[in-house]
């Protein structure tokens, strides 16, 4: 069956010289609109997932990128076409050729035919995971459910309905390609399309797997078992070699990479390796000297000194009791700032005694005279 076609750009919707980053972001963009988990029972959803995946999988290959580039085409991939000149002569191949010619190639692109069959290496994936403050402080497993391309259990990975076979394709010999000649006033130039009969793949399925539809890989859902190590961060990759995609053709799988997402604390603000936290004090204790508790992230309490005369906004340090790091040993601080709270409601006595204070301090404050009698009468009896 003829493949077609398939402008990999046009479906990630990036430009032709588009970086690897801007391919990569126009990926997860996708992948999150069209995943098959967000979008259950939706074929049309999950055929569209597909074709993102292809995409991707040569875009972001330098190696296939460039052979897409030049010839519309990739030869390991399902569904590839016979380039954007409607089965014609690639210009990469005819100009081959004219070099060839003038400077003895000889070749006449032959060289460049390569075994369609050959095991190729699935392709990475990646996915985000979310993490608590806490789960990065201490460190944990988590599991994940990953959505991937395996290997048909029911073909083997052949494609065909078991009890049949595959058969080497007739028109290109199982290359996957045919050469075309081509007289010119210059001489005969000769260039390589991908074999429209097979579509590029090399062989020919009589009765495709039933399961697979003759790709030799389903969609399943795996789960992996992961460690997030103590100190990991917001960006964190975590790589989990031979997660990702099954290989073609019985190569090996591709990797998996885990990049970690840290949510906010309601109560500790990181920043790096640093931990903040705001302790509340009352008057008294900020002025007198005190000492408070810290509930860490891991449950265990740090009692902190509280020195007096401590000021709003002072910081008191715990040196070695912030974040692990990453990827040398210790831990960062714990930067206490003081928060020195003022009481919205004051008995009558309470109020007395700071008004006394006050006066003492020489410091103005809104008098009640009434109140000043019953102040002078409790040091009274308190002096008798």
């Amino acid at each position: 069956m003829p493949g077609t076609h398939k402008d990999y750009y046009q479906i990630l919707d990036v430009p032709r010289d588009a970086s690897a980053e801007d391919i990569k972001k126009a990926y997860r963009k996708l992948v999150r609109k069209y995943h098959p988990d967000a979008n259950p029972g939706n074929r049309e959803v999950e055929s569209r997932f597909k074709e993102i995946s292809e995409a991707y999988e040569v875009l972001s290959d330098p190696q296939k990128r460039t052979q897409y580039d030049q010839f519309g085409y990739v030869g390991d991939m399902p569904g590839g076409g016979a380039g954007p000149f409607g089965g014609g002569e690639p210009f990469g191949d005819i100009f081959g050729d004219i070099f060839d010619s003038f400077f003895g190639g000889g070749g006449a692109g032959r060289g460049r035919t390569r075994n369609v069959n050959a095991p190729r290496r699935g392709a990475d994936l990646e996915m985000e995971i979310s993490c608590t403050l806490e789960e990065v402080f201490s460190g944990v497993p988590k599991e994940v459910q990953i959505p991937r391309w395996e290997t048909c259990k029911r073909c083997s990975g052949q494609g065909a309905e078991p009890g049949t076979s595959a058969e080497t394709c007739s028109a290109c010999g199982g290359r996957g390609q045919v050469e075309h000649a081509q007289r010119t006033p210059f001489g005969q130039f000769v260039s390589v399309v991908p074999c429209t009969r097979c579509g590029g793949k090399g062989k020919t399925i009589a009765a495709p797997c039933r399961s697979c539809g003759g790709d030799g890989r389903t969609r399943h859902r795996h789960r992996v078992e992961v460690r997030i190590p103590p100190g990991a961060d917001t960006g964190t990759r975590l790589r989990m070699v031979g997660e990702g995609e099954s290989g073609v053709n019985g190569g090996p799988s591709g990797d998996l990479y885990l990049v970690v997402t840290v949510a906010t604390h309601p109560r500790f603000l990181r920043e790096g390796d640093t931990l903040h936290v705001q302790i509340p004090v009352a008057f008294p204790q900020a002025a007198l000297g005190s000492s408070a508790e810290i509930v860490m992230l891991d449950g265990v309490v740090e009692r902190v000194t509280i020195p007096a005369g401590s000021q709003p906004g002072d910081l008191v340090r715990l040196r070695g009791k912030g974040m692990p790091r990453l990827r040398s040993s210790g831990r960062g601080d714990l930067l206490a700032h003081i928060k020195v709270e003022v009481p919205r409601e004051l008995t009558e006595r309470q109020r007395g005694l700071l008004v006394a204070l006050a006066q003492e301090m020489d410091v103005p404050v809104e008098e009640n005279e009434g109140l000043l009698e019953k102040i002078k009468g409790w040091f009274g009896r308190s002096e008798g």
